[in-house]
């Protein structure tokens, strides 16, 4: 009997440490919080005023994704533009990226109303481009999944401007 249970004991031990391991491998692997699924390999700042810092120093446009996580149509749009390459390209090289699920003070993001999901561009010398718009003229700033190459268009629409302007 005695046999039995230190056998019983250390098999228990076995798949108590195993779990442990799985949930600390778990753990280092997992995607940083601040993508939320937008891109793993992007890096994201965390706030809205680090990102208007993080332009100016970098003379890189931010491009501000507010979204919902119980929002179906926030959810497709987040698969396809995590999914599509030449999106995650230009954020992690040219844009400062942030994604948001609240509001920011900056009356100036959300020119026609706080729905989502809603994508604005900044450029450098912090200026809201109202003018980077979607297809939508109910929801200016409202992309949907099939909207994706006229999103990777308005991206590169944002680069050209920095070019040309400033």
């Amino acid at each position: 009997i005695m046999l039995h249970s230190t056998l019983a004991l250390s098999l228990l031990l076995i798949a108590v440490t195993s779990n442990l391991a799985m949930a600390i491998k778990k753990e280092k692997q997992a995607p940083q919080t601040l993508s939320r699924g937008w891109g793993d390999e992007i890096t994201w700042v965390q706030t809205y005023e680090e990102g208007l810092y993080q332009a100016k120093k970098s003379n890189k446009p931010l491009m501000v994704i507010h979204h919902l996580e119980d929002c179906q149509y926030c959810q497709a749009l987040k698969k396809a533009f995590a999914e599509n390459e030449e999106i995650q390209e230009m954020a992690q090289n040219n844009f400062v990226m942030l994604n948001l699920m609240h509001e920011t003070t900056d009356k100036n993001l959300s020119p026609d109303g706080q729905y989502v999901p809603r994508i604005m561009f900044v450029d450098p010398s912090l200026t809201v481009r109202a003018d980077i718009t979607g297809r939508y003229s109910n929801r200016l700033y409202a992309y949907e999944p099939q909207d994706i190459p006229f999103l990777i268009e308005n991206m590169k629409k944002a680069l050209r401007l920095i070019q040309t302007e400033l």
